[in-house]
């Protein structure tokens, strides 16, 4: 990295730059070291979300909130890990560290906008399971065509509408720092933090945050406390393990998602000295382990989804007529 160091912007106030410098996970170089697993890992994903996408898509049965908010956060999983490939493959085949700015803005909009639509979606999910457990005969009332229609209206607006202004921010801000990043991808925090003080955008951006990544956590655990004061409420063991099944797997992708989160936030809170490597090991956990995982849950943990899968994959018998 010292070879990039020597090269990046002084120390002084400048327009951006127009190349950023990624770092690459310590300790290792190109091809034989993470190609083949990035790839291995990026495929698994797209085939298991693939596979839940095409299901819902053609199962009329499967036509139902619950699914079509599966459905959603399937789309973000592939759409997080495409976005994240460009700049990982190029590390991982041809070390290449430079980024130009604006495929480096592209990046972290398409990141934000995934990350963002994959903790809306999270949230969706609880609000149609608190729904369905707490409230269960006024669920189909309450959840209609018309209320999931105005949900994905909100969902495109805090994707779309929110994150839309973060690069135009970014690219008129003056930097003062080196323009070299911390990850090997483009992140707006680690952008932003490469700004001279005052540089102006810095309170829409921590608003932006906080109302994303900040509010749903609360409002999600908030939603499963509602869940779990019903299902103490239960008469019998086996109708709240059976109630208590329909959240295992929505309840396991969340804290797939947000723990990584969590984490990373307290260690650059409270400064701890942990190694280097350890700390972007938990950045790819956080962006690309749920859409590898999240695929394997529901159709472990979902019995519609499975038989499904298995009714279409299984050969079609051809009687004699």
């Amino acid at each position: 990295m010292s070879t990039f160091l020597t090269h990046s912007a002084p120390n002084t106030s400048t327009s951006m730059a127009p190349t950023f410098l990624l770092v690459g996970l310590p300790g290792l170089s190109a091809v034989p070291s993470w190609a083949v697993p990035l790839i291995t890992v990026y495929l698994l994903s797209a085939l298991g979300n693939g596979a839940i996408l095409w299901i819902i898509a053609l199962e009329p049965t499967l036509h139902r909130p619950m699914y079509f908010f599966l459905f959603l956060l399937s789309m973000s999983d592939v759409g997080l890990a495409t976005a994240l490939m460009p700049t990982l493959l190029g590390l991982a085949f041809a070390n290449t560290h430079a980024v130009s700015a604006s495929a480096c803005l592209l990046q972290m909009f398409f990141v934000h906008v995934f990350s963002v639509m994959e903790s809306s979606v999270l949230l969706a999910m609880a609000l149609d399971r608190a729904l369905a457990i707490c409230r269960p005969l006024h669920y189909p009332t309450l959840l209609t065509n018309g209320v999931i229609s105005k949900i994905c209206v909100a969902i495109a607006f805090r994707c779309l509408g929110l994150h839309l202004p973060l690069p135009f921010l970014l690219a008129h801000m003056p930097y003062c720092r080196p323009q070299v990043l911390t990850h090997s991808y483009c992140l707006h925090p680690d952008m932003a933090r490469l700004a001279c003080p005052g540089g102006g955008g810095a309170v829409y951006s921590l608003f932006v945050v906080l109302s994303a990544m900040g509010l749903d956590p609360l409002l999600i655990f908030f939603s499963y406390g509602l869940i779990g004061r019903v299902l103490q409420g239960l008469g019998s063991s086996e109708d709240r393990w059976k109630a208590g099944q329909t959240c295992a797997a929505h309840l396991s992708a969340v804290l797939l998602f947000y723990m990584p989160m969590v984490l990373l936030a307290l260690i650059d809170r409270l400064r701890m000295p942990i190694p280097q490597p350890a700390h972007t090991l938990l950045s790819y956990v956080h962006f690309l382990l749920p859409p590898l995982i999240n695929p394997i849950l529901y159709s472990v943990k979902m019995k519609e989804i499975r038989e499904r899968i298995h009714k279409r994959l299984q050969p079609r018998k051809v009687g004699c007529a």
